[in-house]
């Protein structure tokens, strides 16, 4: 019987005969990965742990306020990093409301050269999933030129 891979590091492994299914090794990376995945779906589907997870996150917060200010004086090359992402984000949000791109789609066609004048067919394809809802996916037929 071939041994299955690890979906986190994807070499073969062992499983443990008391764990149906199992799909990660041993490795403590690997569990970690486990663990990040299983708890990012968990936040995403259950909203009692999310709000769980969000109100024990505020009150470490409260109760090791100085954390942060320890840990950007003692990690400058952070703080710097920080503060230039920092920058980055509120000049890109600036371009977006002054109406600059930013956008998944601006002018994606490009130049209209590209295109000959005349009589097209459109014809709707197989549905498709796009990030603009009012999007089609049509094949073109080329009926006359102009």
């Amino acid at each position: 019987m071939e041994e299955p891979r690890c979906v986190g590091c994807g070499e073969a492994f062992r499983p443990c005969p008391r764990v149906r299914d199992q799909k990660y090794c041993g490795k403590e990376e690997c569990r970690r990965t486990r663990r990040r995945r299983w708890q990012r779906a968990k936040r995403r589907a259950d909203a009692d742990y999310r709000d769980n997870q969000a109100r024990a996150q505020r009150a470490w917060a409260e109760e090791n306020s100085a954390y942060w200010r320890a840990y950007r004086s003692g990690h400058p090359e952070y703080a710097e990093e920080n503060r230039r992402q920092t920058k980055q984000r509120k000049r890109d949000r600036r371009q977006r409301a002054a109406g600059g791109s930013g956008f998944a789609k601006m002018d994606s066609i490009g130049t209209f050269s590209s295109v000959p004048s005349g009589t097209y067919l459109l014809v709707p394809q197989e549905e498709e999933k796009f990030a603009k809802m009012d999007s089609i996916m049509v094949k073109i037929t080329l009926i006359s030129k102009e």
